[in-house]
């Protein structure tokens, strides 16, 4: 993949981290080819659901997925982009009983899930057994308004992004979604890059 264009010294650094993304729909199928087009070369994607029509207006898949699990389908798209870079795909939900295989090696967590008490339950879980690691999650992705509250949160080692207010009920649009997606991704590159990019 030619990164000549890339911000000197990113890509080199990306590669030093392994990225697990959690949810591979609205949020996370942006955030990962971002990552990739970035140079990341190594991620581990999870989610269980499969692709909807209903979901392409949002998110990062084609026609020819509706119907295909949503993790496989976004590591092949990830392939067509770079097909060196190296992926471990989890095609399946997120329980205390494998939560920990998918943490294992990974430096920084994208959290990307859909409800709130998934989305708590998965950094409880990531601060309990990757304590000090960095979290990147999304909060607030939904509607048209709030646009001028979007911005980035940290608590500790937790980074929200996001307008932290809007609600589901209000429907999403690709625009405000892919804006929380890519503050989400420049989030994590900025904390895999702190000593290259000032």
């Amino acid at each position: 993949m030619d990164l000549s264009r890339n911000v000197k010294g990113v890509a080199e650094q990306l590669q030093k981290f392994c990225i697990a993304v959690a949810g591979c729909g609205g949020l996370g199928s942006n955030i990962a080819v971002s990552l990739v087009r970035t140079g990341a070369t190594r991620l581990k994607l999870a989610d269980f659901d499969n692709v909807e029509e209903c979901n392409l207006n949002r998110q990062h898949f084609f026609l020819n997925d509706v119907d295909k699990p949503k993790s496989p389908s976004l590591a092949a798209i990830l392939r067509r982009i770079n097909p060196e870079v190296g992926l471990e795909v989890f095609d399946e939900k997120l329980v205390d009983s494998n939560v920990g295989r998918f943490f294992e090696g990974a430096d920084i967590l994208i959290e990307a899930f859909d409800s709130a008490e998934a989305k708590l339950w998965l950094i409880d879980r990531w601060s309990e057994l990757c304590p000090g690691k960095p979290v990147v999650c999304g909060s607030g992705v939904a509607g048209i308004g709030s646009f001028e509250d979007i911005k980035v949160r940290k608590i500790g080692n937790i980074y929200l992004c996001g307008d932290g207010k809007s609600d589901a009920s209000e429907g999403f649009i690709a625009p405000k979604v892919a804006i929380v997606a890519q503050l989400e991704a420049m989030t994590a590159i900025k904390i895999m890059t702190e000593s290259v990019v000032k």
